[in-house]
């Protein structure tokens, strides 16, 4: 009689595939269980090769493919049986209520869970009753532990410092529950730092669909606020206005309504699930897609997120917002955006938000008969240096005077006296001290 005999609780491979990560899912939405590699379905022990090719892939999955991080709920040990050598993973039921693969996020096929013998996709009802549970009782960024340990925050309170707060050296990590129960940074912690690891990616395509990208430009990896701050910078250099001039008052027509494009990005940083992965924006020849993830905030309805109904899935992140003066409390966001373009802007799933921002037809087609520049709104007033060091700022707010003369073609001294104007005309400001601070554009 064969040893191992597949169960609820076990499962035997041949060798290792990548469909591992699927069952390490199932087994931590399940009761837990074993998988054993190296050994045939029939319970034939057959060994392992390669073991530590086979170790590396199983801890890469475990550490970078699965969310949240299951590493506490798995170890792995190698057992001799029959003179071959087997691999067994050992999994924990999970101590989250949901678990699923990063690369499918919280969807059916992203979800699974053990049934019997095999792995079943949970249904959009499964998912939807684990994943509010985990937000009942305190927001899950608040828990979740950051990367690092070694955290700044030198922006964060500049920030504060410039509207009126004075935070405490000793306590205001405890005051913006930057750190969770266990006395560790969290994932807050991690998004208002001065330096972390999460990227914000903006993505332009040449055409209507993402078969060509023609830019691709990172402004993640520092505190939110000022990741924030690039971000609509940027779509405030890419809002293309022609006027008519035939026309008294004249009449300016934009890409796209900027006021609503930047409620939707408001929406997507408040509202995002970061424990999966960071919003996306992509622009593209006639549209603005703006992507969200997580589904809607736990408890809420789409008639109360159409209707405005405020219930931001990360309060204390909302909060921040709110003292900084770049959101309001009122829920005027979304029926704003609805007002503008209607309901159908927006794509609502279980596991994301998309916003998609059709562009102007009448912009598009001055765009295509090459009679307006890029950048125009930012443009008028500026003279030739002066429009490319603030195209230049909107691309990279880290560049510095050097590489900004050497880009331009002029001295370093030209440069300053070039940051003075635009200064002046409230055109750009500098973010931290004179050293290694950074400008920011404002218009």
């Amino acid at each position: 009689m064969n040893k191992y005999i597949e169960s609820e609780t076990l499962e035997l491979k041949e060798k290792y595939t990548d469909t591992i990560a699927k069952e390490i899912v199932s087994f931590l939405n399940s009761s837990g269980g074993t998988i054993l590699i190296g050994v045939k379905d029939n319970g034939t022990i057959i060994g392992v090769s390669k073991i530590d090719e086979v170790l590396r892939k199983i801890s890469d999955i475990i550490t970078s493919q699965i969310e949240p991080n299951p590493q506490d709920e798995i170890n792995s040990e190698l057992k001799f049986d029959e003179g071959k050598t087997i691999i067994a993973i050992y999994i924990n039921k999970g101590r989250n209520h949901i678990y699923c693969q990063k690369k499918y996020g919280f969807s059916s096929a992203g979800c699974t869970i053990r049934i019997g013998t095999t792995c079943k996709e949970m249904t959009s009802d499964q998912i939807k009753i684990r994943y509010e549970k985990k937000f009942i009782d305190n927001e899950y960024m608040l828990k979740k532990r950051a990367n690092s340990s070694n955290l700044s925050f030198r922006e964060l309170k500049i920030y504060y410092s410039e509207k009126g707060y004075h935070l405490e050296d000793k306590s205001f990590e405890i005051n913006l529950n930057l750190k969770n129960e266990a006395g560790e940074y969290n994932l807050l912690a991690e998004l208002l730092s001065d330096r972390n690891n999460i990227p914000f990616i903006f993505a332009k395509f040449k055409g209507k669909n993402k078969a060509s990208i023609s830019e691709r430009s990172d402004y993640g990896y520092g505190c939110i606020l000022t990741t924030y701050g690039k971000i609509k910078n940027r779509l405030q250099a890419e809002n293309i206005c022609i006027s008519d001039t035939t026309v008294r008052p004249r009449k300016d027509t934009y890409l796209f309504d900027f006021d609503c494009v930047n409620e939707a990005i408001l929406n997507a940083l408040v509202h995002n699930d970061w424990t999966i992965t960071e919003p996306q924006i992509s622009m593209f020849h006639d549209r603005l897609e703006i992507l969200s993830h997580g589904g809607l905030p736990s408890g809420m309805t789409k008639e109360e997120f159409f209707d405005g109904i405020s219930k931001p899935r990360n309060a204390t992140l909302m909060r921040i917002f709110l003292n900084m003066g770049l959101t309001e409390h009122t829920g005027h966001g979304i029926p704003t955006i609805v007002e503008k373009y209607g309901k159908e802007v927006f794509e609502i799933q279980s596991n994301y938000i998309r916003c998609t921002i059709p562009f102007e037809k009448e912009v598009i087609d001055q765009i295509d008969n090459k009679n307006v520049g890029l950048n125009v709104g930012l443009n008028v007033g500026l003279n030739k240096t002066e429009k490319k060091v603030i195209e230049l700022l909107v691309e990279n707010p880290s560049i510095t005077s050097t590489e900004l003369a050497e880009k331009v073609g002029v001295t370093k001294r030209t440069i300053e006296r070039t940051f003075k104007s635009l200064q002046e005309k409230k055109m750009i400001e500098r973010i931290g001290s004179k050293r290694d601070g950074n400008w920011i554009v404002v218009r």
